[in-house]
């Protein structure tokens, strides 16, 4: 699967804030942002960030997919986040 179906297939914009940066694992409302930061936490490893929380491994590669497209607006959450 291309990292355009798996965005299509897993990442939704969060109903309650709609930008770019708000992006979440469909049907889950788990913030992109926050599957990001879990892998820099856990080196990388993408199969213990989908065990964390709990969705599948190919939710987690979506979610990387789509930081890897929107990398500025997703750094830039997680910055505010850590403030």
């Amino acid at each position: 699967m291309t990292n355009d179906e798996l965005i299509e297939k897993w990442i939704e914009l969060n109903p309650h804030k709609q930008r770019r940066e708000e992006a979440v694992i469909r049907d889950t409302l788990v913030p992109v942002w926050s599957v990001v930061g879990y892998s820099e936490a856990y080196h990388g490893d993408l199969a213990r960030v989908a065990e964390g929380f709990d969705i599948p491994l190919e939710a987690v590669e979506a979610a990387m997919a789509y930081y890897a497209a929107n990398k500025c607006v997703i750094d830039n959450r997680i910055e505010a986040n850590a403030i």
